[in-house]
């Protein structure tokens, strides 16, 4: 959507041409331009244009910071041209650290600022910013200006020079560079991420001077262009050298009201500043870091142009933040968590005034003064709000567009087309705002605004759906920093004492990556123990053969004997049973196949009004589910589709669309859901998103009078109710339907036995689709393709923020303090104590500790009815804080509740916290979530990992995959049955995948698609192992390992190790040495011998050989039976010191065997007639 030339209609005007020519007059006092709120997006677009400087735009809160930024991109060409700067994501006075994110992105921004230069073509030109974000004591301009450097080739720099620097300037190590604010350091090459650059910096060195500058790709690691000066500036405002400088303040400080407990840690901080470390949290003490304290408004260039959206709001705003802070810092005095003393952390509003005071600054809004009476008041006003009215909207629109231009910003071009074209309109749709406006008539775009204006001069209305419709989308959160994830991440990493399982042995314990010299070859391997103190050694090309245990529970397995047959008789158990399940699934599948279902049509123009009405973004993987399960409804085959997703990653809204999608083509559509709680809030979804257009939604549970159910029941018999959403009443002998077309079902585990017989019976009538959110692992998924129609959701929501994570013995004053932190944003909490005995002790005892808040209690033990209406009026914002049992784990959806309390957090396994954790982070707000244990008594080493493991495991998405074990193993659970638990435990969770996904594909290769094909195959498979590709053993005269002074992090060499292992064609193994050699240098012969041998591996496999070794200075090579002896005569002849004998080829040991052996092995995979041999057609 492009409005630009809505801008340079302004532009023209002479009222705008006098404001700007005011502007540049620079008025000694802050004028008031009296400008419409809706109008300003467009002034400032205009603005951008014609102001020989930067524009820096404040407004009251980070909400319509955002909203503006958001708004402003629509305006501004290019997009790039907008800079947001977040403010800190804790309150002032408070200990927490800044989120890491948040620290990159301000220092990004400041960056920017401190680089403007208005004749450089690229630079952004608009600054957005809250007064939160202005407020608090930051690095002073000059320091922040001294910390940035630019680099060259040829510059003479010590590498480790530079790594020193970047300490001191705020970045941190990591293996691997994938986000901002990291460095990595691989001999002569320091990889850097600074984080005002879109990409991260590869420094090549030669000796003491920068060799090359180039920028990398963080999701492959690969070098691409050259970097042409790139500049280096600090990765947080809080900058470790100047740490003695806050100790000092520090030292000053009397600690004597202190808690012991927080004395002791400001202890240590102070030495950490004082040795010029970087502590974790550093950003708390920004007021003493720096003599001289300072903001971004002192970065600003000298022809910035400042403009407050609504100067007496951001007055307020800061007003507000000051407060909150003055009472904070009360607690925390009278808590012991703070010293006497302690500097203030944020400019007061009057200091934020006197500095705007030295730039030119204007209120864009209507002032307290009287306002220029410019532009403001002469040019624009409100247009009417019809709020879904559509009969008066369409009228009113019909009789503007016979005078005046109407442009329509709307989701729902193509629905208000057909509307209009009803009142004999023409509108025209278009993509940006042509260069010549008619004079009048109808402009439709796709896009989104906030809110609508009428521009008088242009006789130009310009509306919105906000006010068409009544809605209007919420703005981004914030420009996220992009998150990669790099193809080392995707091995999971070992650590020495972790449990693992070795394809041909067992399971054992990973002791590390060990250093072996034998025969004067030098290698490099994996030390597994075994069981009576038994060693295994791994060669590192061998790896793919080790795996990590993923057992079912918190037990540790039992290791293996290396010598006894225990671990095949496993094996061989846990083959038979995957075996039965592949067929059992591939069973269904096919009987599905031949079932005559219902095919859907495509998709109406009111299906894609439905979803365009959507008011977020839609994340690829909703878009890829909601794909396969239309597919699925237009087959001719029932659907029988179950559709994972994390909580809160929008399932609901896909299975909405498919309802509606069914709707649409007349059938009815059923909604089942564990809990009335449930039921009623995916009514209360489905009714609001349909309400524009003609579909009946009902409910049918206990919370409806029996009266009102058996008028339900009565009116879906007769096809008079399209969707209905229940409880199991829905399963119930009186209910029937006139026409079911499609059954939704919501964690179908949680029903009965006799409830999910009912529900098979009619998966072979109707369309079905089942929700779960328990993860499903990928590899389960994969593993399944074909046999079990599953999608996944499993990337989060745009502007989904991590949940920070608090694990403390129980603390009153802390649990006082995150209540009342949540209160003070307008948020609720949820308190959970999930011992209904005693839970109402507990939420009395919470309201003496918490008078200002307000409490509910809801537990499963009570009435239906009644737990309902307390949470529906918790949910409708009746009371601040919830005390409840576990019942909140399932489903239910308040956005406004950002804060979890659990108690007893050590008696909950990792499933259920994660789960609990997950019902808080579902809006655009930082979420928190405490977990307490009783300090009074001992913690298991068990529930020590596990509160150690949620509280690591804050990534969003795939980041948290490793510490969800126990979670995926449910998953699988629900999909495989419960009775594969065992199974897992026997030979852990990745191996038991893989046998899987192996027996899925020889039934369907061994197979056709009739359920009797498939039973025949399974029959004569029955008899014999599965096998599992591993590849062909390699033993050679090389020293073939990754030297530790080429790449010295042990768990990067394992993990690079693990990829080389997997690596299958001579592509990815080529691919693999171009990647390393641009990473970590050139080559060293160790690595390049392993490289060589994965050449040959690769080589081997695709020529059908197994085993590559050394007898009597000969390398002998294992042939398959089927090669005929005349081939191995014609090799021999072919190649000099290449005899066949004994069903082997042997090449004798010369100089330049390595050369040989490849070129043999490249001539055999080359030859049709041997590959023939090898790999003969299946019957």
């Amino acid at each position: 959507m492009d409005l630009a030339r809505l801008v340079n209609l302004l532009c023209e005007d002479a009222h705008y041409q006098a404001l700007t020519a005011q502007l540049r007059a620079h008025a000694q006092q802050p004028g008031a331009l009296g400008i419409l709120e809706a109008a300003r997006p467009w002034v400032i677009g205009a603005l951008q244009r014609d102001w020989q400087g930067l524009l820096v735009v404040i407004s009251p809160t980070p909400d319509t910071a955002r909203a503006l930024a958001t708004q402003l991109a629509s305006w501004l060409v290019p997009e790039s041209s907008i800079l947001y700067l977040p403010p800190p994501d804790v309150l002032f006075y408070d200990a927490a650290p800044w989120d890491r994110d948040t620290q990159c992105q301000r220092a990004g921004v400041l960056a920017q600022v401190a680089e403007y230069t208005h004749s450089e073509p690229a630079q952004p030109t608009v600054l957005v910013s809250s007064v939160w974000a202005l407020m608090p004591r930051s690095v002073p301009a000059s320091a922040f200006r001294r910390a940035m450097r630019i680099l060259e080739p040829g510059q003479r720099l010590m590498p480790r020079d530079l790594l020193e620097q970047l300490v001191r300037l705020g970045y941190e190590y990591a293996p691997v560079v994938e986000s901002p604010g990291t460095f990595s350091h691989r001999g002569s090459i320091v990889d850097l991420y600074s984080p005002q650059h879109t990409q991260p910096l590869r420094i090549d060195f030669w000796g003491d001077e920068i060799d090359t500058l180039r920028w990398f790709d963080p999701v492959s690691q690969r070098s691409g262009e050259t970097a042409i000066l790139p500049s280096i500036t600090p990765a947080s405002e809080a900058l470790p050298q100047y740490g003695p400088t806050a100790a000092q303040t520090l030292e000053r400080l009397d600690l004597s009201g202190m808690q012991p407990s927080q004395r002791q840690r400001l202890r240590e901080e102070i030495t950490a500043l004082q040795e010029s470390r970087n502590p974790s949290g550093l950003v708390r003490f920004l007021p003493m870091l720096y003599p001289q304290p300072g903001n971004i408004l002192g970065l600003l260039p000298e022809s910035s142009l400042v403009l407050a959206d609504d100067l007496a709001a951001c007055r307020n705003a800061a007003l507000v933040l000051e407060e909150q802070a003055r009472a904070l810092q009360t607690d925390m005095l009278a808590e012991g968590e703070l010293p006497e003393g302690w500097p203030k952390p944020y400019f007061e509003w009057r200091q934020l005034t006197a500095q705007l005071e030295e730039h030119r600054t204007y209120d864009l809004g209507y002032g307290e003064t009287e306002a220029l009476p410019i532009l403001g008041e002469r040019s624009f006003i409100a247009v009417p709000q019809f709020a879904g009215q559509l009969r008066f909207a369409l009228a009113d629109i019909a009789e503007l567009a016979r005078s005046q231009r109407v442009v329509i910003v709307t989701r729902q071009s193509e629905r208000l087309e057909d509307l209009l074209r009803e009142q004999e309109l023409a509108p025209q749709r278009v993509e940006a705002v042509p260069e010549v406006l008619p004079e009048h008539g109808v402009l439709l775009m796709d896009g989104i605004l906030s809110e609508g204006v009428a521009y008088t001069p242009g006789a130009l209305v310009l509306l919105t759906d906000a006010e068409i419709f009544g809605w209007v989308r919420p703005p981004r959160r914030r420009t996220q920093l992009e998150r990669t994830i790099s193809p080392d991440t995707f091995y999971s990493d070992l650590r020495p004492g972790d449990y693992v399982v070795h394809l041909e042995h067992g399971v054992a314990r990973f002791h590390g990556l060990v250093h072996k010299s034998m025969g004067g070859l030098e290698r490099e391997y994996l030390e597994l123990e075994y069981a009576a103190g038994d060693r295994l050694f791994v060669p590192v090309h061998q790896a793919e053969r080790v795996g990590r245990y993923i057992g079912p529970d918190d037990k540790e397995p039992t290791l293996q004997r290396l010598s006894s047959h225990d671990w095949e008789a496993a094996r061989q158990r846990a083959q038979r049973a995957v075996r039965d399940i592949a067929m059992e699934l591939l069973e269904l599948y096919a009987t599905r196949a031949i079932v005559p279902g219902h095919a859907f049509g495509e998709d109406t123009p009111w299906q894609r009004e439905l979803e365009s009405s959507f008011p977020y973004e839609e994340t690829p993987d909703q878009l890829r589910a909601l794909s396969d399960i239309k597919a699925d409804m237009e087959s001719s085959r029932p659907m029988d589709r179950l559709l994972c997703g994390d909580v809160g990653y929008g399932k609901t809204e896909v299975a909405l669309r498919a309802a509606f999608k069914a709707v649409m083509d007349g059938k009815q559509v059923a909604v089942l859901v564990p809990t009335t709680v449930l039921a009623q809030q995916h009514f209360y979804t489905f009714r609001r998103r349909l309400r524009a257009f003609p579909v009946t939604v009902e409910m049918l549970s206990r919370f409806r009078s029996p009266a009102e159910q058996d008028e339900i029941v009565r009116k879906l018999a007769e096809g008079f109710l399209d969707i209905v959403i229940g409880t199991h009443r829905l399963l119930s002998g009186d209910v029937a339907f006139r026409n079911l077309g499609l059954l939704v079902i919501d964690e179908e585990q949680r029903f009965g036995v006799s409830h999910k017989e009912t529900l098979k019976k009619m998966r072979s009538e109707v369309d079905v689709l089942t929700l779960t959110a328990t993860p499903i692992p990928r590899t389960l998924y994969l593993a399944l393709s074909g046999a079990r129609d599953m999608s996944l959701i499993d990337t989060p929501p745009e502007d989904r923020l991590p949940v920070r994570t608090t694990v403390s013995a129980y603390d009153p004053a802390l649990v006082r303090k995150a209540i009342l932190r949540e209160l003070d944003r307008g948020g609720q909490v949820f308190y959970v104590h999930n011992r209904v005995q005693g839970i109402y002790a507990v939420a009395d005892q919470l309201q003496e500790l918490v008078p200002e808040a307000s409490f509910v209690v809801g537990h499963g033990q009570m009435a239906e009815n009644e737990l309902a209406q307390v949470m529906l009026g918790f949910a409708n914002g009746e009371a601040n804080v919830l005390v409840c049992t576990t019942i909140i784990e399932s489903g239910l959806d308040i956005p406004n509740v950002n804060t979890i309390i659990i108690d007893h957090a050590d008696t909950f396994g990792l499933a259920q916290l994660y789960q609990l954790r997950g019902r808080v982070g579902r809006g655009t707000n930082r979420a928190y979530a405490y977990l307490f244990y009783d300090g009074t008594l001992p913690l298991s080493e068990i529930a020590r990992r596990r509160l150690q493991t949620i509280q690591e495991a804050t990534e969003l998405g795939a980041g948290f995959r490793v510490a969800m074990q126990d979670m995926e193993i449910r998953g699988a659970g629900e999909v495989l049955g419960a009775e594969q638990h065992g199974h897992i435990a026997a030979i852990g969770y990745d191996l038991y995948v893989r046998l899987l996904q192996s027996a899925v594909q020889e039934l369907k290769e061994s197979s056709g698609d009739s359920v009797e094909a498939i039973r025949r195959a399974q029959r004569r498979l029955s008899t014999h192992l599965l096998t599992l590709e591993v590849g062909p053993t390699i033993d050679l005269p090389l020293s073939a390992y990754v030297p530790p002074s080429y790449l010295a992090d042990n768990t990067l060499r394992l993990r690079f190790y693990r990829r080389l292992a997997r690596a299958e064609s001579l592509e990815e193994i080529e691919a693999l040495e171009h990647e390393v050699t641009d990473r970590y240098g050139s080559l060293p012969e160790p690595v390049a011998n392993l490289l060589y041998i994965l050449r040959i591996r690769s080589l081997a496999a695709q020529c059908g050989i197994n085993t590559i070794s050394v007898e009597d200075q000969q390398i002998a090579m294992a042939l398959p039976q089927t090669l005929l002896s005349s081939l191995a005569r014609k090799l021999s002849s072919q190649f000099d010191g290449v005899t066949a004998r004994g069903g082997r080829i042997w090449l004798a040991m010369r100089e330049g065997w390595p050369a040989a052996l490849e070129e043999l092995l490249r001539t055999l995979s080359e030859n049709p007639a041997y590959l023939a041999l090898v790999s003969p057609p299946r019957a």
